[in-house]
């Protein structure tokens, strides 16, 4: 048994499960429709793709030696959630019930794809860390690039199977979240947690 990937899968499981944007926006898309919170999700799994592919070409490696590119990327980045953020606080100050909420995520779903993707595709700190976490798991005498592809597989596996599920809950208890005054509080308060997001990463200094 492979107790290095089995550590592994705990270890990405942990990092993908741990609330941050990319949660926050699935649960903000989700609460428009099921399929705009599945294609947040979705997008948020192949801006993992991309990160951890940059991670196996070494390209990650020239993000964290050159300071200039990484401070863009994270202005970018924090400029990004933080527009999103602003988003949200607007329409949870604006009235409710112009259209149903099915209706505006079947129309939204590809803006909820972009969004996912955008989100987690622009985070400075993402490829740092697949960058010094994936060669930690991979054991001495192994060929290195199969192993890698392996765990940036698991990685993206977990995103699809864990956000998809987020998305689902949420649409599930959707009852209730979209209830005018509670969908105002929830679309509030993820604006909140996103604008909070972006504002941290434009201050945040450079690595």
């Amino acid at each position: 048994m492979d107790g290095q990937l089995i550590a592994f899968v705990g270890v990405a499981a942990g990092m993908v499960a741990m609330p941050g944007a990319d949660f926050t926006v699935v649960v903000r898309s989700a609460l428009a429709s099921r399929r705009a919170g599945v294609a947040c999700a979705v997008g948020v799994a192949g801006g993992l793709l991309v990160h951890t592919a940059l991670a196996i070409a070494g390209l990650a490696a020239v993000l964290i030696a050159v300071p200039a590119l990484y401070r863009a990327l994270q202005i970018v980045g924090g400029a990004y959630v933080l527009y999103l953020g602003v988003q949200a606080l607007r329409g949870a100050l604006r009235a409710t019930g112009e259209s149903s909420a099915d209706t505006a995520g079947e129309r939204a779903a590809g803006r909820a794809l972009r969004q996912g993707f955008l989100t987690n595709v622009l985070n400075p700190k993402a490829p740092v860390l697949f960058l010094s976490l994936l060669p930690q798991f991979v054991p001495e005498g192994a060929a290195v690039l199969p192993r890698t592809l392996l765990l940036a597989s698991v990685v993206v596996l977990l995103a699809l199977l864990w956000f998809p599920l987020v998305a689902v809950l949420v649409d599930r208890l959707g009852h209730r979240l979209r209830r005018p005054r509670t969908a105002r509080t929830v679309q509030g308060v993820t604006g909140g947690m996103l604008a909070a997001l972006g504002v941290t990463l434009l201050v945040s200094p450079g690595h």
